[in-house]
């Protein structure tokens, strides 16, 4: 699905497209059983956060990417309507655009995930057992060194 969307950035602190996050997090929630938090911690993090956000003229959310001051990624999800069209590599690439690195971490059981995040060049760091409060086990991920790396997410942004 093609649009014309806009890259709009939520400053921490802002409920800023709080409703709508949540709104997509919850649809991937249902559909894929990932992403499970609680309104409350969601809304925390969101507003400690600064949000990276891709949003139709219509003001609909197709994705978008919550990170702390150093570059971890707390939320990252792109409506299923829009996956595979780039947005993914985008917010990645806005993230590690204003921070020194990027990490995050996904579940072991999460392949689409890992899959996503090794083709933008993520290691795994470490693996972390019974990190989700359903006692499955996390990766701990972090953005290579490896020379070509910020090159491709750069890429990305121009897109």
């Amino acid at each position: 699905m093609s649009v014309t969307v806009e890259k709009r950035v939520v400053p921490r602190g802002s409920d800023d497209l709080l409703e709508q996050a949540w709104d997509l997090k919850e649809r991937i929630r249902a559909e894929h059983g990932l992403l499970r938090q609680r309104h409350g911690f969601f809304a925390n993090a969101y507003r400690r956060a600064t949000v990276y956000a891709y949003v139709t003229p219509d003001d609909d959310l197709v994705g978008f990417a919550a990170a702390r001051h150093d570059g971890y990624i707390l939320f990252l999800a792109v409506d299923p309507a829009y996956q595979g069209e780039g947005f993914g590599e985008r917010l990645v690439a806005a993230v590690a655009e204003d921070a020194d690195s990027v990490s995050c971490h996904a579940r072991v059981s999460n392949a689409n995930a890992l899959d996503f995040y090794r083709h933008l060049g993520f290691e795994i760091v470490r693996e972390i057992e019974n990190y989700y409060e359903d006692g499955e086990t996390a990766y701990y991920l972090r953005l290579g060194e490896r020379e070509g790396i910020r090159e491709k997410l750069s890429e990305y942004l121009r897109r």
